[in-house]
Parts: structure tokens; C-alpha cells; sequence
């Protein structure tokens, strides 16, 4: 169910025009009608490939000059079903009605499709972007997750249907579907994509994410779709890299630990400096804070529409409301505040010990069997921070599912973190 499909390269042919456009869309709608009923990453519609050559004559008329085409000219896109894009129901994984979340385009869809990108449709997400799972199937193996919540783009993305995909991490819902399913999975820093047109979780913790399957690929979007974004930063040394160790490295499976041991043992190797480092000295503290966060502001969100339709709402999705509605102000008001004292801490920690990047797991295991959507521990911390993270593909458990490294950097310095990725990537495949 795996095959290969760079954005980079992808987004390169179309736009040198080596690939003609309905070509490249005819290819993807076989390989969608091959793989996706068995994957089911998204969302059925009715007559696709027929919309999308309609689209492509729209392209070609936007942009007539084949010599000046846009960055993402033809290319395929999979946008997570909480996210509104013009033309397409928002369903956020629910039974709720979808005229509930009718409303302006998402700029981030609109940035996309001025970049010559088509929207290849809705990508199947848990309920609200939650725990409560979809349908979507692990390319790598149909009988696990592909992990929550974002299941659906980074299925797609590691199938080979599109080459890119956007989701949204509140926990670890970027980065744990990228590492389960074996491909690149971005989370900016706080706030660097707009989040507007975007059913929340939790405003405070809420961002928007890339899947694609090579870094040069992340890097291409997030200079569409982040905010002044400095294109072109690269980075010539060996990072000296902050490995995580302590309490929150045990909250990870033995055998995740060791293949993590194992990594930074090759990185050690290949000349980059090590500093263990235990940053999260509070993770119980801190995981409770995340939550109790989340769950208020996602009572906030839903406690109108739960009012009026609490009987089409999933039994997990309704535990966190009524969790939430009993998160006190006191405690909300904590979390919020020690966000950003937990930030100001890791940043001065790595300041002080000369850190220019961080590394620990992406998740706590490889993608379970089953529906479960997996947990997220790992990447929490990173999330309450706001701080940037990716992960990236570098090898595989026992049972042969893929496991990802996940990267951390410092806050709005989300262009370094990628140039770092690039080179532990090489580093950590040898």
C-alpha cells in the first residue's frame, strides 16, 4: 500500500511542465480507486476525477503563462475534514449537521490554491479531532492505526495518493500519524499558519501541520502557508542536539527506548554533539495542565452545539465536554500561565547548555493494533510549549511498522529546525 510520491520532486515536474497536469490527476485517481477502499483516508465523493480535470482547465486559465507557474502549480492536496474549503462539506468527523460549521474559506486552503494547488478532497478525521477514530486504515499495515487525529491526510500522504496533506495538532496529532504511518510530519510553531476557517479543539493549543514524505517538501509549504517565513536558511555544522532522558522518555514502550538509544548512538557517530537532558523534570504536572486546558476550552467551543444535539455525539468526545465543563477557572487560568513559563524554561535550558535542537521519540510505540488511535505523551510537552516539531522516518520496529525521530526547535525559529532536520535525517539513515 506504500509508494513514493516527493512533494518536491512532484511539485517540480508539474511546474516545469515534464508532467502534464490531468495526467498526473488521471494517475492519482487509479491509484486512488485502487488503494483508497481498502485505506479509506477520505472522504467519499461522488464524480472526483471529473472535478478535478474541471479544476485543472481552471489552472491553466489562472495561469496561462507555462514559463511563470506557481510553486504548487497541479499539485494534489488532502485538507483535514475540520478545516473549510470552498466547495466541500466540514463534517469534523461527526453526525452533527455540517451547515453548523458553514463558513469563509480557511486562508491557509486559499494560500494553497493560489499556489496553483488542488484540493483533492476532505481527509477523514476522528470526531472533532479527538480520540473517537474514523475509518481510515494504516497503509503499512491495514490492521493498525494510522494514528489520530489527523488519520486521513497522513494516510493519504503515506499511501501515495498526494504528495501533501494538511492536518492539525492538539496534542500530538500531526506528528504521531507521521511517524505510524512512516512519512514527514511538520507542526509549526504557535500561531505561524493561520488558523481561521478551522473548527478549534483548543485555541491556546491548536495548530495547523503538513504531511508530505521528504523535508524539501515541508519546507516548499511552510513558506506558502507560514507567516514571514525566511526561505532558504541552511546549515553547514553538525547540530549539537538536546536528547531527552527522565520521566518522560519512560512513558515510551522498552523497545522505542532502545531503538531512540540506538539513533542517538549513530548520531554521536556521524559527529553530532550529545547532551542528555531531562527538560521535563514536571511531566505529570505538565501533562495535567495540557488536558485540563484542552478539555475547558473544547467544552467552550461545543457546549452550544452539545446542548442541542448531546445524542449524535460519540461517548468519548461527550467525556471530554462534561470533563471539561468541570475544569474550575482556577485550574484553566494555571495551565494558561504555565505555558508560558514552561516555554520560557526549555528555551532557557536549551540556551544554557548551547542546544540547537532537541530529539526524542515521536511516539510512544509503533502505530498499535486496532482503531485506538495511540497516545500522544510524547509530544505533548512540545505542543503545550507551542515550540516547533517534526518528525521524520528513520526505521522500523520488530513487528515491521515504522517509528520516526521526532525534532524540536526553538520558538519561530521553525526555519533552523528544518535545516537541522535535513541534516540528522541523512545522519540518523545511514
Amino acid at each position: 500500500m506504500i509508494s513514493k510520491s516527493h512533494l518536491s520532486k512532484t511539485a517540480f515536474v508539474l511546474r516545469t511542465n515534464k508532467l502534464d497536469a490531468k495526467e498526473y490527476v488521471r494517475e492519482a485517481c487509479k491509484i486512488t480507486n485502487k488503494k483508497e477502499p481498502y485505506i479509506k483516508s477520505f472522504m467519499p465523493e461522488k464524480n472526483r476525477e471529473q472535478r478535478l480535470l474541471e479544476e485543472v482547465d481552471k489552472l491553466r486559465k489562472r495561469f496561462p503563462d507555462k514559463n511563470n507557474l506557481p510553486p504548487l502549480y497541479g499539485v494534489l492536496v488532502g485538507i483535514k475534514d475540520i478545516v473549510n474549503a470552498e466547495g466541500f462539506q466540514t463534517r469534523g468527523g461527526s453526525n452533527l449537521p455540517p451547515k453548523l460549521f458553514e463558513g469563509k474559506e480557511a486562508s491557509l486552503v486559499t494560500k494553497l490554491k493560489d499556489a496553483g494547488a488542488i484540493v483533492m478532497g476532505k481527509t477523514v478525521t476522528t470526531e472533532f479531532a479527538y480520540f473517537e477514530p474514523g475509518e481510515t486504515r494504516n497503509p503499512h499495515n491495514l490492521e493498525h492505526t494510522p494514528g489520530g487525529s489527523s488519520s486521513g491526510s497522513a494516510a493519504a500522504v503515506a499511501s501515495g495518493i498526494v504528495p501533501l496533506a494538511i492536518g492539525t495538532q492538539t496534542i500530538g496529532s500531526i506528528i504521531r500519524p507521521a511517524a505510524y504511518c512512516g512519512i514527514v510530519g511538520f507542526k509549526p510553531s504557535y500561531g505561524r499558519i493561520q488558523k481561521d476557517g478551522v473548527i478549534p479543539f483548543s485555541t491556546s493549543a491548536d495548530h495547523i501541520g503538513i504531511f508530505t514524505q521528504d523535508i524539501d517538501g515541508i519546507d516548499l509549504t511552510a513558506s506558502i502557508l507560514c507567516d514571514n517565513w525566511e526561505k532558504d536558511v541552511k546549515k553547514e555544522t553538525k547540530p549539537i542536539i538536546g536528547a531527552v532522558k527522565g520521566k518522560y522518555l519512560q512513558q515510551a514502550e522498552p523497545e522505542v527506548i532502545d531503538f531512540f538509544e540506538e539513533k542517538i548512538k549513530q548520531l554521536e557517530k556521524a559527529g553530532c554533539q550529545i547532551k542528555r537532558i531531562d527538560p521535563f523534570e514536571d511531566i505529570d504536572d505538565i501533562n495535567t495542565k495540557h488536558q485540563n486546558m484542552n478539555a475547558r476550552e473544547f467544552y467552550e467551543v461545543h457546549k452550544k452545539w452539545f446542548e442541542n444535539y448531546e445524542g449524535k455525539y460519540r461517548t468519548g468526545t461527550k467525556e471530554l465536554i462534561l470533563k471539561g465543563k468541570k475544569v474550575s477557572d482556577k485550574d484553566y487560568i494555571q495551565a494558561l500561565e504555565g505555558q508560558k513559563i514552561f516555554r520560557a524554561k526549555i528555551e532557557k535550558l536549551k540556551k544554557d547548555n548551547g542546544i540547537d535542537v532537541w530529539i526524542s521519540p515521536s511516539t510512544t510505540s509503533p502505530a498499535p493494533k486496532g482503531m485506538q488511535t495511540g497516545s500522544p505523551l510524547m509530544n505533548l510537552p512540545w505542543t503545550y510549549a507551542g515550540l516547533p516539531a517534526i518528525t521524520i522516518p528513520v526505521g522500523k520496529a520488530k513487528n515491521g511498522l515504522p517509528l520516526g525521530l521526532q525534532i524540536t526547535g526553538s520558538f519561530n525559529k521553525d526555519e533552523e529546525l528544518i535545516a537541522f532536520a535535513k541534516i540528522i535525517e541523512e545522519d540518523s539513515n545511514q
